[in-house]
């Protein structure tokens, strides 16, 4: 599973992209959580996006190792 990190969180992590090299978690909802273990700064981000495939999911949106998953952080603009 490849994760895509963009914005703050690219800051963040240090990298654009990540390599998942571990057990694929089963969910969204589990990455979500694993990130902000491994990066905790992530955690205090108000609301995070996740894509999966280039499609916007869910916390109970199943992973798969052929996945390719986005981070996508808070936009503000004016």
């Amino acid at each position: 599973m490849k994760i895509l990190f963009f914005g703050i969180t690219k800051e963040i992590v240090g990298r654009s992209e990540l390599e998942w090299n571990g057990e694929i978690p089963e969910n969204i909802n589990s990455l979500r959580k694993i990130l902000a273990e491994k990066y905790p700064a992530i955690s205090g981000l108000k609301s995070i996006a996740f894509a999966v495939n280039e499609r916007y999911a869910n916390d109970d949106q199943r992973l798969d190792s052929k996945d390719v998953v986005a981070v996508i952080p808070p936009v503000s603009g004016g």
